[in-house]
């Protein structure tokens, strides 16, 4: 769906987040610039930008198969999005990264590094941090000693120097790009928003994968224009937020919309669920201030030990300060860690009599055609409560 605003912005994230390589990245390259991978939001882009590399998030935009990947995991028990990322691998979609780094979120993301030594798709610079299972000070201060010895290994593979002043730039650039794209969120909160769901996932997913300092300048402009905007106004939609892992193609949120919903937010690992408070920027231990960051000041993911209970109090938040009437939980097929967070929310949310609809699927967004139905009786169901 479309915003009706006409941006040279909006044009050029919406490219970039429909593929994997892009003209960014061919520019980026072109000056003999590095590209480093990763998977996973709790993987630290700062630490990338200080040594000078361009942070790239693995997904598999555009994906139509699992395909070779099947050969590595056994489909019937690997969450479909890691399927899908890795055989984007193992076809030579990401042909142009220098290295990659695998974060320890679910079990099956983490297997993604084992699989890729096996297989022929190796690169010079590939390496695994495992995220605390739990927060407080002893697991940050154990994320913290895992950044260092990234660090290390990021200076002696590339050949360069990551110092505390370059640490700190970064941190201060990445802290300015989550409080602008916290700034277009909120422009959803109004009654007919400015931006769209798709245009919301293709700004983030843009960010992604693209320079930080030329996103920044992006963003910059792009909220300069939506502030300015005048939007008709609409017939009253049913205002609803998506809750679920990585969620970095548009097809469900234009299905939403079709049917007559409004997506005004949502708690995504590719969007809503990254864009949570600021790394400390003074800090005199910039990798422990990055460690505090991901591991005691975001909200926790779902596979983390009593993490239900903050993700309970994250979707109630966000159903009071985006005025949401109804909950979409999205989970892809085997994902283990989203889909019994998903359940137990559902339980409660029906407790305190607010709509849910659970959609389990595939990765590919022909997976969706056989939910449409479903949403649109959720929809109906909620605009019949509301009138």
């Amino acid at each position: 769906m479309r915003s009706g605003l006409k941006s040279d912005i909006f044009e050029k994230f919406s490219a970039l987040a429909g593929s994997i390589s892009n003209s960014e990245v061919e520019g980026w390259k072109q000056q003999g610039g590095k590209v480093i991978g990763y998977t996973c939001s709790f993987v630290p882009e700062e630490l990338f930008v200080a040594a000078g590399l361009m942070p790239f998030r693995i997904r598999a935009t555009g994906s139509l198969s699992a395909g070779r990947a099947d050969d590595y995991f056994e489909a019937a028990n690997i969450c479909s999005l890691v399927r899908h990322c890795f055989n984007k691998i193992l076809t030579g979609e990401y042909e142009f990264i220098d290295g990659c780094v695998i974060g320890g979120g679910c079990d099956a993301n983490r297997h993604i590094l084992d699989n890729w030594e096996k297989s022929e798709a190796r690169i010079p610079f590939l390496h695994r941090i495992f995220f605390p299972h739990s927060s407080g000070i002893l697991m940050a201060q154990n994320f913290r000693n895992q950044l260092e010895n990234l660090k290390q290994l990021l200076e002696e593979h590339f050949g360069l120097k990551i110092t505390d002043d370059k640490l700190r730039d970064a941190i201060v650039l990445c802290n300015e790009i989550r409080d602008l794209q916290k700034a277009i969120y909120a422009l959803r909160k109004v009654d007919n928003p400015p931006i769209t769901a798709s245009e919301t996932i293709a700004l983030v997913v843009a960010g992604y994968s693209m320079p930080k300092e030329a996103y920044k300048a992006d963003l910059t402009q792009l909220l300069e224009e939506l502030r300015g905007v005048t939007v008709p106004e609409n017939k009253k939609t049913v205002r609803l937020m998506v809750v679920g892992p990585g969620h970095d193609e548009p097809t469900l949120c234009d299905i939403i919309e079709t049917m007559g919903g409004t997506v005004v937010t949502d708690l995504t690992c590719y969007g809503g669920k990254t864009l949570f408070g600021s790394v400390r920027e003074a800090d005199p231990d910039p990798l422990q201030a990055l460690a505090d960051y991901q591991v005691i000041d975001r909200p926790l993911c779902p596979k983390n030990l009593d993490a239900h209970p903050i993700i309970n109090r994250e979707v109630m938040d966000k159903i009071k300060e985006y005025r949401v009437d109804g909950i979409i939980g999205q989970s892809y097929l085997c994902c283990e860690t989203w889909g019994g967070e998903l359940f137990v929310l559902q339980k409660e949310l029906k407790e305190a009599g607010i709509p849910m609809l659970r959609i389990e699927r595939e990765y590919t967004s022909d997976s969706l055609g056989q939910v449409q139905t479903r949403v649109q009786a959720f929809i109906e169901t909620i605009s019949g409560g509301l009138l």
